[in-house]
């Protein structure tokens, strides 16, 4: 189970290969883990946004839970996406992912229905109170249209075993806010999850990154972090900076196709996106190709 001082650093939501028939492939899973583990991360986060959380049935998502778990094998904490629209449902994924054995969740706001701050709050403490596992908090408004304010935030970070939020608000003023309102609570972290803000978001006191682009450049990201952690602002600046354009691929394809693309062209072999999301074109590939040059990901 994830301790309070495991929360930080670099944290990936991995992307989740799939098979002809679009159920979770379980070596492709193993190659990604890898990757990532092999680039210093702190933490690898299975069916997040990135991993396509929303394509698999239970059996699927299990299996993907049970295969990162077995494969990490203790070399960092694995986080577990538990999203659903209902409470039933996410209490559910809870306690699914607490017996395959994740050492934490983390839990997306509701998505199509509009619940009010009462009600989220509600929602939330009956899945914290679900399950032993620390809960990390998921707000990303642009993609839910449900939006975690700074006064429900502070409400529910004292909730014992919520531990933190991963703010994937391109709205900055709001991670800063996050973090002043829970400063004094020494079990509460706050983390960003847009790759533009990771610099900025540790300058402000916070724990760390889950960061998609980690999938593709685990170590550029893991450099943000060392070496903002170490003292070298000038490096973790230019690490940002150097990152900023693998982030801008994302919008070179339909969310999520662009960083398995990327792991396909860089020999990683992560296979298709699930559909209606389809592979890019021969000529976005070609754009891709250009931007992983330019970062040295692949040979000239």
């Amino acid at each position: 189970m994830l301790k309070i001082e495991e929360l930080r650093g670099v944290i990936p939501p991995i992307v989740t290969p799939v098979d002809e028939n679009e159920n979770v492939d379980e070596n492709g899973l193993k190659r990604i883990i890898d990757h990532v583990i092999s680039g210093g991360v702190h933490g690898v986060f299975v069916l997040g946004s990135n991993g396509e959380f929303y394509a698999f049935d239970p059996e699927n998502q299990k299996r993907a839970i049970e295969t990162t778990v077995r494969h990490v094998n203790g070399r960092v904490p694995v986080y577990a996406g538990a999203t659903a629209i209902t409470t039933k449902d996410c209490i559910k994924s809870a306690q699914m992912a607490e017996r395959a054995g994740a050492d934490a969740i983390t839990v997306l706001t509701p998505m199509f229905i509009k619940p009010n701050e009462k009600e989220m709050y509600n929602h939330y403490e009956a899945i914290a109170k679900s399950t032993s596992l620390p809960v990390l908090l998921y707000n990303n408004p642009e993609k839910t249209t449900n939006n975690i304010s700074v006064s429900l935030l502070e409400k529910l970070a004292k909730i014992e075993n919520i531990v933190g939020v991963k703010n994937t608000s391109l709205d900055f003023a709001q991670t800063v806010e996050f973090i002043r309102v829970t400063e004094g609570n020494p079990n509460f972290k706050v983390l960003s999850g847009s790759d533009y803000f990771i610099y900025a978001t540790l300058a402000y006191g916070g724990a760390g990154c889950v960061a998609g682009t980690a999938n593709v450049a685990p170590r550029l990201v893991v450099d943000i972090y060392d070496k903002y952690m170490a003292g070298d602002y000038e490096g973790a600046l230019k690490a940002q900076f150097e990152l900023i354009p693998l982030r801008n691929a994302y919008n070179y394809g339909t969310f999520p196709v662009v960083m398995k693309e990327c792991l396909n062209v860089m020999g990683i072999e992560i296979g298709s996106p699930v559909k209606p999301i389809e592979h890019c074109d021969e000529a976005t590939i070609k754009r891709i190709e250009k931007v992983l040059r330019d970062m040295n990901l692949i040979k000239k």
